[in-house]
């Protein structure tokens, strides 16, 4: 999915009630004993001014450990209208978090020797063989080349690759086209630079490597991250089609109205309603999955633990390294991994909607930010500052 856009410029006064209330709630958590063990960290005052202030609908905020969750809470509303509050079960639309799922399921069909990440995509998927590259484009023509090598597994797991975010026929939605014929119409395109020069973030890529796991599996995509992922690793509550008992959980999408004072409702644009239709709705490996903090938090432990969880091995460490450490060249500024945006000490991916999810090695911990909003900027604003001051505060001791 799209990455989250900068949100629209609030008024001063709001801002400088959301600083003054958050630097209350901060005080409030720095004052309290929270790493005292009859004393259970509490995150949720971190935002609840921003719930009062109405810039924030509500949220889910759980810390983990390699062994275990640490603490999960819920602030606000999961419905402004009907005043459901914000359970700590409650799903959401995690987007662009797909990516690196997919990602680690991929890793699954490597390390058991059946596919190399070096390996031309067009090994695997002939269609893409001779695709070409544009280099030079006005009103009436184009001008094609060779590409200096096919495209790669590797390069199309870290965007590096040259396709397009989405082809012309992911329209109206962006799950309305079988795996087997969206990717299909990204062969059809020319790449639009030349392979492993720039960075370019892609759902076309991502989507093309879950077209390679149908191929090299045999079963569909969505199959074989139930099978050989989510299932591993108890993640009951992930999925494309979220079920009646599911949807009955999920927190509304929000957007900041008109006036840009406060929130109204909204929907997902690039998904087609309803959402459980498997009729018409089909999984998309770029962006297509629901799930809970819970879950997220099972998948982020098993990336922190090198590969494990609970006793399980799921991927060997060194797909995890693979996955986890820079791909992108040194002379590109942006520092992707295979699915996962990286640091020198964490990794993690955010969402469409401001979702969140970071891996800090450095401390052992995991994080997952879980909001339904559009318009944040990529990294949750303000409300996630805030949060994630709360669990330095209460988590990370002092230097």
């Amino acid at each position: 999915m799209k990455p989250p856009q900068p949100a629209p410029r609030l008024s001063t006064a709001p801002l400088l009630f959301h600083c003054a209330a958050a630097l209350t709630a901060m005080a409030c958590l720095l004052a309290s004993p929270a790493r005292a063990a009859d004393a259970p960290p509490r995150l949720a005052p971190a935002v609840q001014p921003f719930v009062e202030a109405g810039t924030l609908a509500g949220a889910v905020m759980l810390v983990a450990g390699p062994d275990k969750v640490l603490a999960v809470e819920s602030a606000g509303w999961a419905d402004l209208a009907a005043r459901r509050p914000m359970s700590a079960d409650a799903v959401f639309w995690i987007a662009s978090q797909s990516k690196p799922m997919t990602a680690a399921a991929f890793m699954v069909l490597v390390d058991e020797g059946r596919v190399r990440l070096d390996d031309p995509v067009e090994k695997y998927l002939p269609e893409f063989h001779g695709q070409m590259v544009q280099v030079e484009r006005d009103d009436e023509h184009a001008l094609l080349r060779r590409p200096v090598h096919p495209i790669t597994v590797r390069e199309v797991l870290s965007h590096t690759s040259g396709l397009p975010f989405a082809s012309a026929m992911e329209q109206p939605t962006l799950d309305g086209l079988p795996l087997r014929d969206a990717v299909g119409s990204y062969a059809m395109s020319p790449l639009q630079f030349q392979p492993g020069t720039k960075y370019q973030y892609s759902n076309a890529g991502i989507n093309t490597a879950g077209r390679i796991i149908e191929v090299l599996s045999g079963m569909p995509y969505e199959r074989f991250m139930s099978e050989r992922l989510f299932q591993p690793l108890g993640m009951t509550e992930t999925t494309f089609w979220p079920d009646e008992a599911l949807s009955a959980r999920i927190a509304k999408s929000y957007k900041p109205d008109a006036a840009k004072t406060a929130l109204e409702a909204t929907t997902i644009s690039q998904l087609h309603y309803p959402l459980s239709d498997h009729a018409v709705r089909y999984p998309m490996p770029a962006g297509g999955l629901f799930s809970t903090a819970a879950d997220t938090a099972r998948f982020c432990r098993m990336i922190l633990n090198g590969g494990t969880l609970d006793g399980r091995r799921v991927l060997s460490e060194a797909a995890v390294r693979e996955l986890t450490s820079r791909q992108t060249g040194p002379d590109l500024k942006d520092s992707y991994g295979l699915g996962f945006a990286v640091g020198p000490d964490w990794c993690g991916h955010g969402g469409a909607q401001a979702t969140n999810m970071k891996i800090d090695r450095a401390h052992n911990l995991v994080t997952v930010w879980m909001v339904q909003h559009v318009g944040y900027p990529g990294n949750g604003g303000a409300a996630q500052d805030a949060f994630n001051r709360a669990v330095a505060a209460a988590f990370i001791p002092p230097h």
